[in-house]
């Protein structure tokens, strides 16, 4: 005879509905007493279910993904009567003894009355005869893999991390204390997955290194008209830059927008003295951008290959985001800080014009320090720009737009240039982007702070 022995959730505090993250066992496992059987994971802290006796896993009551509490019911052990123990004390009185017969619980008033060979398990009371066959696991796991000495040393905060990129933390290396897994642990096994996928294969086809879900094969033309064209060359290695960038840099955009009332009167009057010479907005950008860099070094820095050395620069070259027919293209204007606006302004044109002629040497788009994406003769109101890796950082720029601006008095028509900045997170924090992108605005409303 052998009897069934319900493993409950213990006393988690005040916690309630905890998510099930891992499932540390399987059916027809053999487990020790205590032995974890699913892990917990609430908002601060993660927590094992134990084994409330040693026997062999018939059933796992929960799956991944269920919220339980106090008393949840995790799973059913098979024990010999020899060695059987009560079910969790955790589990009320009455909810223990209810599979017992009429009689039984009439004549015991106590659980602790009750012989106990006499209880019958929760499964062989049921009238169902397949209840006590053991069940196919949910998910299929390999049971050495998962047991505690093995399941990876990690804290909630970086398992949720783990899970949105979809990496597998068991085949993640922990370089933290004691061998924890640590955010930075993380990112590096997603960069060398990501080297390791695009060497191997295409990122679209396999899912990379990431256990991504594959592209979808899906017949278009089962649903109407298509017609197939090849993507451009640009937008082939665009692309695969941009997706990279976007998963492995952890993106955040300060918005801001910036007066450039007087600007813009001071730009066309230079139009007008120089008529060979076309001054757009985007040299006062390149001008604010030398001087917030220089007032915040970090933004002009890069992380090195291994991630843990910032590399400050001490130049300022800026990356300009140009359309062409092909695809987006970043051209670089080298040592903004020793140019003059109209210099800046020829260069600027020259550069635009090998972009769209084909005509951009390797060189022409290497070592920027930021960027700059200017949409504001297209339109739009604000974006998330993807920052062009190495750099930590760049501006977006939106359509200008006249606006009534509270000037102490009264309101009064302003024109108000929308700023997106998006920066990587690892380097920059939020206060200091926020500084970095009203210093910024600060030097498009007053022209005059670029010469200092």
């Amino acid at each position: 005879m052998a009897t069934v022995v319900e493993a409950r959730v213990p006393d988690i505090g005040s916690h309630g509905d905890v998510p099930v993250i891992e499932l540390l066992v399987a059916v027809g496992d053999t487990v020790k007493k205590d032995q974890g059987l699913v892990t917990l994971e609430s908002d601060k802290a993660t927590m094992e279910v134990p084994a409330s006796t040693a026997g062999i896993l018939r059933e796992l009551k929960v799956k991944l993904g269920d919220a339980v509490s106090e008393g949840t019911v995790v799973a059913l052990i098979e024990v010999a009567d020899s060695v059987a123990t009560p079910v969790s004390p955790v589990a009320p009185p009455v909810a223990a003894t209810a599979a017992t017969s009429t009689t039984a619980s009439a004549s015991a008033p106590t659980r602790a009355a009750v012989p106990q060979a006499a209880q019958p398990s929760p499964v062989s009371a049921g009238t169902d005869p397949e209840a006590s066959a053991p069940r196919t696991p949910p998910v299929a796991f390999d049971a050495q893999a998962v047991l505690p000495a093995n399941v990876p040393h990690a804290s909630p905060a970086v398992r949720l991390y783990a899970r949105e990129l979809g990496v597998d933390l068991g085949k993640v290396a922990g370089q933290g204390r004691k061998g924890r897994i640590t955010r930075d642990d993380v990112n590096a096994f997603v960069k060398a997955s990501l080297a390791a996928g695009v060497a191997s294969a295409p990122v679209a086809s396999s899912g990379g290194g990431l256990n991504l879900l594959p592209w979808p094969k899906v017949d278009f033309s089962k649903f109407g008209a298509v017609e197939s064209q090849p993507l451009s060359r640009i937008k082939k290695i665009s692309g695969a830059n941009l997706a990279r960038n976007w998963a492995m840099i952890p993106h955040v955009t300060q918005f801001e927008q910036a007066d450039i009332t007087e600007m813009e009167a001071f730009r066309k009057k230079m139009g007008e003295e120089n008529p060979t010479q076309k001054v757009t907005p985007l040299v006062f950008l390149i001008k604010a951008a030398v001087a917030a860099l220089k007032a915040f070094p970090s933004f002009n820095a890069s992380l090195d290959d291994t991630g843990e050395n910032l590399i400050f620069k001490q130049y300022f070259h800026i990356g300009i985001a140009v359309d062409t027919p092909d695809g987006l293209v970043v051209p670089v204007i080298r040592d903004a800080d020793q140019k003059g606006l109209l210099q800046l302004a020829a260069e600027l044109g020259e550069i635009s014009k090998k972009a769209r002629d084909k005509r951009l040497a390797g060189a022409d788009m290497q070592g920027g320090c930021f960027s700059i994406s200017s949409l504001g003769g297209i339109g739009g109101t604000s974006f998330t720009p993807i920052i062009n890796a190495p750099e930590v950082a760049i501006m977006g720029v939106s359509k200008s737009e006249m606006k009534p601006v509270w000037n102490g008095a009264a309101f009064e028509p302003r024109l108000m240039l929308p700023l997106s900045l998006s920066y990587d997170h690892r380097v920059i924090d939020g206060a200091e982007a926020a500084r970095f992108a009203t210093y910024f605005a600060k030097q498009l409303a007053d022209i005059r702070r670029l010469l200092l």
